[in-house]
């Protein structure tokens, strides 16, 4: 289950941004782009250039979807944790603290640029 209402942990797998929901483009604002997306079985977390949106399917037949999202401005701090080189690592770990007190813990499997999602954030909270 992927939510904003609690501390979450999730195993992310790269995904195209082309294989992203249809629904959760209806969700994006004027400018607003997707920078990576991920997915667990059913579920998506996509890093667009203003927020953090997850996309929890609900039920037997995936039908029931629920969308969360958080912008990068409620941010107070994050960390990440990698193998070995920032860039294009294998197993990384990024931790992200809100300002309402939520805690997201994203673990990445496979090559993923840990380095891009970092430099969004940051540009978004520091800019």
């Amino acid at each position: 289950m992927i939510n904003f209402n609690k501390d979450s942990f999730w195993n992310l797998h790269p995904i195209d941004k082309e294989s992203v929901r249809e629904d959760v483009k209806g969700l994006l604002i004027e400018g607003e782009e997707i920078m990576q997306a991920f997915k667990t079985i059913r579920d998506q977390v996509i890093f667009t250039t203003k927020r953090i949106i997850a996309v929890d399917v609900q039920g037997i037949t995936g039908m029931r979807r629920s969308f969360s999202s958080m912008p990068y401005s409620t941010i107070q701090f994050f960390t990440i944790q990698t193998p070995g080189f920032i860039e294009l690592v294998h197993d990384s770990e990024l931790l992200i603290y809100f300002s309402n007190g939520f805690k997201a813990n994203f673990e990445f499997s496979g090559t993923v640029d840990i380095g891009e999602i970092c430099r969004t954030i940051s540009k978004y909270t520091l800019g």
